[in-house]
């Protein structure tokens, strides 16, 4: 799969579990409805770990080739 693919997947897996997330905190669908968007959502939260796994072994790949072995924190200042 291709980065631009695996990140449009990402993205659009992430807008789609916001949707069903207000959706369900608004509280105005059934039971059934609600274990339907539960269910899809689980499958959402998959598919963005997977999406995020894969881009965390690709920076591990770049990191060695460069010659640096260890990772380093991620620190969003």
């Amino acid at each position: 799969m291709s980065r631009r693919k695996s990140a449009s997947q990402f993205e659009e897996a992430m807008e789609e579990l916001e949707k069903l997330v207000e959706l369900m905190e608004r509280g105005d669908i059934s039971l059934e409805e609600s274990l339907k968007s539960f269910e899809r959502g689980i499958r959402l939260t998959r598919t963005c770990q997977q999406a995020l796994q894969d881009a965390e072994q690709k920076v591990q790949i770049l990191l060695e080739k460069n010659g640096q072995q260890t990772l380093e924190p991620f620190t969003d200042e």
